[in-house]
């Protein structure tokens, strides 16, 4: 492939991929529209909660193994009886999973979301019920896009994504009328289901997806390798994931609406991370992966640096007039229909606190990547899960009764800070990253230090009724201050005639 079609076509996927996060924000607006900070809003973000967990975690594990192995089978006769092989043990361990989530439906929701409890329990268990199905599909469908991404089929597996989230939109507008808060729940299954059958037609289309189904592979030492491979991928992927499950299952026991305002602050946090890090995972990972094989560690640690000298320079002067800015920022994309004034003081005090923790989030995603391409998997896996369920879970729950939400937001967001700087230290040590305290970090102090201050004394004197006109005063007041603030310090950013990439140094 041209190097310019290859380009073009990263540039096409990325746009869809943009698309379709955008989509799955609106549908968090329209929930709030719908039912603000309310426990019916509680309900909705449970009911999806461990279907996407699934799906975005176990399928994506699959996938990446999968991907993994697959790449490195010789045979084309092998590679068809693996696939044929990892569909059917993959059909079978998410199907037994989905029947066990039917059957133990009240179990399930009484151990995630102890809080919970009489009508709103009842109701849950419904909503959970209906949407349960649509793992199976999820799942599946996120292995199918995988078979359709080695065989160069980039955009239709991105596409199916984007009309998942369109269908579910649509579906809940038109039926929301006659089946309520249900419409939710049913869908997310049919959304799950479509996209599931776009990918099946698309794959049988080009001969991608065997035509039967197959226990045995000649060659079991591949299914090991993969499940080598398979658990620190499930593990290591697991962290943000898990970061919101016990969230959800600390806010189980607080106030109802609480949940959903947890819910919808940290999706505003996630959207210019996610936005960044799909840049990040498109374009960086690959290279680093090709640096690792040529054993270039030194190009390695070059990489790192700038990548995460960019992340400080662009994330934390943007949480910082997000935080200044929280209560402006949820009103005008959240306050309408049932989403009053109390949703939006409760949901932006969320944010303050989760912002604080956003550069640290993506942060964790892209040093992880560095891990991961030099073949150290076990240390993200490991610190992930002791940032999540050691510190996260001890600061949670010790705080909880005197701090109330405060207390998941910031054990959400220490936690993350603790997990990267001790990724940090480690990847001095392991990877021979480039860590030292010096000038550099001097003006970082100083760029935190600068745009806290312009902002807590300007802050008073924006304070109009409309909250568009305070962001775009806001805005104004960040860009005048912060770039010549970058100036100061000795950086540029510029922006090249003919390619539309941002360049800071």
């Amino acid at each position: 492939m041209k190097l310019k079609t290859l380009a073009g076509l990263i540039g096409i996927v990325t746009l869809i991929n943009l698309l379709t996060r955008f989509m799955g924000f609106i549908r968090e607006i329209i929930i709030g529209t719908q039912f603000g900070t309310s426990s019916m809003a509680d309900n909705v973000v449970l009911a999806y909660t461990i279907p996407n967990f699934l799906y975005l975690v176990l399928g994506g594990a699959i996938t990446t193994s999968f991907i993994s192995i697959y790449n490195k089978i010789d045979s084309d006769l092998n590679k068809e009886q693996f696939k044929k092989v990892i569909l059917t043990y993959s059909s079978i361990i998410v199907l037994v999973i989905t029947i066990i989530l039917l059957v133990f439906n009240n179990k399930t929701i009484s151990i995630m979301f102890p809080g919970v409890v009489g009508e709103k329990k009842e109701i849950l268990e419904t909503l959970f019920f209906i949407t349960t199905p649509s793992t199976f599909f999820l799942v599946l469908s996120m292995w199918f896009s995988g078979v359709l991404n080695i065989h160069g089929k980039y955009i239709g597996a991105s596409l199916s994504t984007f009309i998942n989230n369109l269908v579910f939109i649509l579906f809940v507008l038109l039926a929301y009328p006659i089946l309520g808060v249900y419409s939710y729940g049913w869908g997310a299954l049919l959304s799950a289901l479509i996209m599931f059958l776009l990918l099946f037609i698309e794959l049988k289309k080009g001969g991608f997806l065997p035509f039967s189904l197959s226990l045995h592979y000649s060659n079991k030492s591949d299914l090991i390798r993969m499940s080598k491979i398979l658990i620190p991928i499930l593990l290591g992927g697991a962290t943000l994931q898990f970061y919101f499950i016990t969230q959800r299952f600390f806010a189980s026991y607080l106030t109802e609406g609480y949940i959903a305002a947890i819910n919808y602050a940290t999706k505003l946090v996630q959207l210019p991370q996610t936005i960044l890090m799909t840049s990040v995972t498109t374009i960086i990972y690959p290279l680093l992966a090709k640096k690792a094989a040529n054993k270039e560690f030194s190009e390695i640690g070059k990489i790192f640096k700038k990548g995460d000298h960019l992340l400080v320079l662009y994330l934390i002067p943007l949480s910082i007039f997000v935080y200044f800015f929280s209560n402006d920022i949820v009103s005008f994309i959240f306050e309408y229909g049932s989403f009053d004034k109390n949703s939006t003081d409760v949901t932006s005090a969320m944010l303050k606190i989760f912002v604080i923790g956003m550069h640290a989030h993506a942060a964790n995603m892209y040093i992880t990547r560095f891990y991961y391409a030099l073949e150290k998997a076990i240390y993200p896996v490991v610190i992930g899960l002791l940032s999540v369920f050691g510190l996260n879970i001890f600061i949670s729950y010790y705080f909880l009764d005197s701090m109330g939400a405060d207390a998941v937001a910031w054990g959400t967001t220490i936690s993350a800070y603790f997990q990267y700087f001790t990724l940090l230290i480690i990847g001095k040590y392991k990877l021979n990253l480039d860590i030292r305290l010096g000038t550099t970090n001097f003006h970082y102090l100083l760029i935190i230090i600068s745009q806290c201050l312009i902002m807590f004394i300007a802050r008073p004197s924006i304070k109009f009724n409309i909250s568009l006109l305070n962001l775009f005063l806001g805005g104004i007041l960040f860009l005048i201050t912060y770039l010549p603030t970058l100036h100061f310090l000795g950086y540029s950013i510029k922006l090249p005639k003919r390619k539309g990439k941002v360049n800071a140094s």
